[in-house]
């Protein structure tokens, strides 16, 4: 095990800064972890694992800076979701100028993939802003900047139509979609935070697994044991709800990410990167009735 470090999570009963928290106290390390929720469920589980839980909201630089310091790292992801892509903006920027104020080594900043080029998509453009200012606070930093999460499925926009038996997209049953675990994202960034040498001013785009639709409704019917089949839902739909999410599906399909798979798992064999049908054997789809209220993340 590597010498312990102490790590300031934001987003940390979330799904990223979860995975990530759990995963650094199996390993030994100190987590300090942020959370507008200290009395959620979330919040109590991290705490029995041995993680000091912070009330803090992105918007409070005072208590963002108050846990961060004296700590090692930080590891950073915001939302578009709640208060839209301009709070996302402020909110990353006021945090990671707190993690700068209160001395912080490190700071990880969790992005989106193909964010720095330039997809006209409002939840990929607002994160490039983010990766824009880093660098301005002259405090070593890594950008790590997944795809769709695989996660995603699990979520309220694909919940009803598998329980129905169908995997519905907008997309085009021969487009491929890279996908990537949130376990995946977790043991990247603690690479980066255990090795911070070999990482400090990257910015990586990281991937596990490239399906397409029915290639994914074929697995997920081989693990549930149930019949699921695929169908490309209308992009009309999706944009009635949202534009920005709609601009998103529209951009898988006409130009997608084009994470190097192979390279990465070249270059960072220790992730252990899971393809799509591990991925689906680890779910407990006995659970797949809970909704959740998160949005589809990218």
């Amino acid at each position: 095990m590597p010498k312990p470090i102490t790590v300031v999570v934001a987003g940390a009963t979330g799904k990223q800064g979860g995975a990530l928290a759990r995963l650094l106290l199996h390993r030994g390390h100190q987590i300090r972890a942020l959370t507008r929720r200290p009395g959620s469920q979330a919040a109590a589980n991290l705490r029995v694992l041995g993680a000091e839980i912070f009330e803090a909201d992105l918007d409070d630089g005072t208590a963002v800076e108050r846990a961060a310091e004296g700590a090692d790292a930080l590891f950073l992801v915001g939302t578009p979701y709640e208060d839209g892509v301009g709070a996302e903006v402020r909110q990353c920027r006021q945090a990671a100028k707190a993690a700068k104020e209160a001395g912080v080594k490190h700071l990880i900043y969790s992005s989106v993939a193909s964010a720095d080029r330039s997809t006209g998509i409002p939840h990929f453009d607002s994160k490039r802003e983010v990766e824009l200012y880093i660098p301005k606070l002259g405090l070593p930093y890594t950008i790590v900047a997944p795809v769709f999460f695989m996660e995603n499925l699990l979520g309220p926009m694909f919940l009803e139509g598998l329980r129905s038996g169908t995997l519905s997209m907008p997309l085009p049953r021969g487009r491929e979609l890279q996908m990537i675990a949130v376990a995946d994202i977790a043991e990247l960034v603690r690479l980066a935070l255990e090795r911070p040498g070999e990482f400090q001013g990257k910015r990586i785009d990281i991937a596990s697994d490239k399906l397409t639709g029915p290639e994914m409704a074929k697995i997920l019917a081989q693990v549930t044991e149930r019949d699921v089949s695929y169908a490309e839902a209308p992009l009309a739909a999706v944009r009635a709800q949202s534009e920005d999410l709609a601009r998103m599906w529209a951009w898988f399909d006409e130009v997608g990410y084009s994470c190097d798979l192979e390279a990465l798992r070249r270059t960072y064999p220790e992730v252990g990167w899971h393809d799509f049908s591990r991925w689906a054997r680890e779910q407990d789809w006995g659970v797949v009735g809970a909704t959740s209220p998160e949005q589809p993340t990218a």
